[in-house]
């Protein structure tokens, strides 16, 4: 695969995730005017995971830097507009929910309910690892989207 291809498959993956971002801002109601916020972190967020997976990182790994990425655009966003970061940070970040692992998982579990003895400990193995990896995304989204905000976003105490 040369440069250009990455280039291109990263552009084509920026845009459809800013779509899927918007799509999902639309559907949580948040205001017009921050549509295109929650788009262009939508787009950079998961384009920066798919690059970072496409250089040999984890999924696990690069979901993280990637939701990172998508905090620190919803707290500068959220100063721009005058929003809370919220509006930005969740529409943008709900494009990197493991979807196909938890699909997998749940799978699995059924598959283990049918099987047979001499199969149900790989179907058990298969349905554990996909659950794990499933939380691992879940956590580093959370862990990402949050942590920009408690390092940089600091209330002052009530005195």
């Amino acid at each position: 695969m040369n440069a250009l291809d990455i280039i291109g498959m990263m552009l084509q993956d920026a845009f459809w995730s800013s779509v899927a971002a918007t799509g999902f801002a639309i559907l949580f109601n948040v205001p017009k005017r921050t549509l295109p916020g929650c788009a262009l972190g939508g787009a950079v967020g998961h384009a920066t995971r798919t690059l970072l997976m496409q250089i040999g990182m984890d999924i696990e790994l690069a979901t993280l830097v990637g939701a990172t990425v998508i905090g620190f655009l919803g707290l500068f966003f959220a100063r721009r507009w005058q929003a809370p970061a919220l509006i930005f940070t969740i529409s943008a970040a709900v494009t990197m929910v493991p979807g196909t692992f938890a699909y997998r998982a749940m799978i699995g579990l059924l598959e283990l309910a049918q099987a047979d003895p001499a199969t149900a400990n790989v179907a058990l193995i298969e349905a554990s690892a996909n659950a794990i990896r499933t939380a691992l995304i879940l956590g580093a989204i959370a862990v990402g989207i949050v942590a920009p905000g408690m390092l940089f976003d600091r209330h002052k105490p009530v005195v």
